[in-house]
């Protein structure tokens, strides 16, 4: 059996859609569903059984699940950046993912989970090496935390274990997340309500929406983590980014420029879409400042080395595709 936990979450819910797809159905989804909406992201996914995120830890604790779970794909975590409660979050993202780590290599299962770029900090390099992790908030320190100590234990673990550290992932089924969804998610709804774009104005040494992220799309996610799956000797902590930095703009005017071509409309450059009024700057918020990544960019090297090789999706191509994918799956 596979175990995806977060699994009614943004890429808990692909990973699952992902796995159905090649055939397997065999999966005990865990998620916490205190906002009920979200099930929606399960609803057209086949799934052998559904717990509750505590009630199912409790259970495993107590022996449950013992030689029924081969593989354990663990995305469920409070990802909120801006998020102040240090115990929960610690509790949540820390403590729930090492009692996973734990109880799989007591059983031999591999495990799979969910780390993030947010352990980088400000940057500016973001390779998977100790001295360039400096996380800005508690968020990034329970990611941080748990890569150290798979760091520390690396030599005692037996069965696979890899940390994934996702960039910047936008794509389908990530509605719920509202305002920690993805800039492509924000820049289509506003744009279809109010004709315009809002990104923050300049920061960090760069101009007006020229903050530089390496956005990567949900279905590049879902590729690394069945390749991981088809892998079982690949073992590590890997970057999960494009390996490109792109601009804020270039989401906007991807998202914009889908929908005007859908509506028949031309294509505009950045320069017009901003002449026209189509892209707005505002302020940032003031607790944002000091917490704010202005550019990321993941290393790849550890990545292809590993040997995934495939070519990840651009901005242009990708954030095109999620606005098809909007348009035909309102939510």
């Amino acid at each position: 059996m596979i175990l995806v936990t977060g699994a009614a979450g943004f890429i808990g819910a692909n990973l699952v859609k992902g796995l159905n797809d090649r055939g397997e159905q065999n999966i005990l989804a865990v998620d916490n569903l205190t906002r009920a909406e979200k099930f929606r992201n399960l609803a057209d996914c086949e799934i052998a059984d559904y717990w509750d995120k505590e009630a199912f830890l409790d259970a495993l604790v107590d022996g449950m699940f013992d030689g029924e779970i081969d593989v354990v794909f663990h995305n469920g975590a409070c990802s909120d950046t801006m998020g102040s409660d240090g115990r929960y979050m610690m509790e949540n993202n820390f403590r729930y993912t090492r009692t996973l780590l734990d109880w799989c290599q007591a059983e031999g299962a591999r495990f799979i989970y969910a780390s993030s770029a947010a352990v980088y900090g400000a940057g500016p390099e973001f390779r998977e090496d100790r001295q360039c992790e400096k996380p800005l908030n508690v968020y990034g320190y329970s990611k941080f935390l748990m890569d150290q100590v798979v760091r520390r234990e690396w030599e005692e673990l037996g069965s696979q274990v890899v940390g994934l550290r996702y960039f910047n992932v936008y794509g389908p089924r990530e509605a719920h997340k509202a305002r920690m969804a993805s800039v492509a998610f924000h820049s289509f709804n506003q744009f279809r309500a109010s004709g315009k774009v809002k990104l923050f104005e300049g920061s960090g040494g760069y101009g007006p929406g020229e903050q530089r992220r390496d956005f990567v799309s949900v279905d590049d996610v879902v590729r690394v983590n069945l390749w991981m799956l088809d892998h079982p000797e690949v073992s590590g902590i890997f970057n999960l980014g494009t390996g490109r930095a792109q601009p804020f703009n270039d989401v906007a005017r991807a998202v914009v420029n889908t929908l005007r071509m859908k509506a028949g409309e031309p294509v505009l450059p950045l320069d017009e879409l901003r002449h026209r009024g189509l892209l707005e700057y505002i302020p940032f918020h003031e607790g944002l400042k000091d917490k704010y990544q202005s550019y990321t960019q993941a290393d790849l090297t550890l990545l292809r080395k590993a040997g995934y090789d495939a070519p990840f999706a651009s901005v242009e191509e990708g954030v095109a595709r999620y606005v098809e994918w909007m348009l035909e799956n309102p939510q």
